[in-house]
């Protein structure tokens, strides 16, 4: 009987610890991939993809996180559809050949409770290179109206177009391109 309820208690401690880590889907309605660049010396151009997928995965316990997303990068929003058009060419985006964007992440890093930078693999326009988002906001609470768990985050990063293929127009259009995202996420 003792080895029983030995046994009964490690199982149940160690469901327990696999149980831990929480799976959330991406909300595609409030979350925004956005990208910044220098539009010859004139101004910095913001622009945007309308559509967004993923799942992040979180361990508050041991303190390990997972984030893995999809752009579709036909939905690149400029908000002129000809410019869509324009970018959405060889020279650029190419997505014809690549309709999709991703980013796989390879580490996270916590401060106390809370993750402040991811480590990936940004995947666009068939290259991939290491990417290091930084968190400037993260929240996980209960969501009031689905009344279930959410994260919120928003996060940045930078990199260099040319990187990836898409230097074109460099320097007049800056090779340096500001990445932002707005996240939320709803526990599976």
């Amino acid at each position: 009987m003792k080895k029983l309820l030995t046994a009964l208690v490690f199982t149940a401690v160690s469901a327990s610890s696999f149980a831990a880590a929480d799976s959330f889907a991406i909300d595609p309605t409030h979350t925004a991939a956005r990208f910044e660049y220098n539009h010859l010396g004139f101004s910095n151009q913001e622009h945007r993809f309308d559509k967004t997928s993923g799942k992040i995965t979180l361990d508050r316990t041991a303190k390990t996180a997972s984030v893995d997303v999809v752009i579709d990068a036909k939905s690149v929003n400029t908000g002129y559809e000809v410019f869509n058009g324009h970018i959405q060419g060889e020279d650029f985006f190419s997505t014809a050949a690549h309709p999709t964007i991703s980013f796989k992440s390879t580490s996270v890093k916590f401060e106390g409770d809370k993750p402040v930078s991811v480590e990936g693999n940004l995947t666009l326009k068939g290259v991939t290179k290491p990417v290091t988002l930084t968190l400037t906001h993260f929240t996980l609470q209960q969501h009031p109206m689905m009344k279930k768990d959410a994260i919120g985050a928003n996060a940045v990063a930078k990199i260099k177009r040319s990187d990836f293929g898409m230097g074109k127009l460099a320097p007049y259009v800056s090779d340096d391109v500001s990445l932002s995202f707005s996240v939320e996420a709803i526990k599976e």
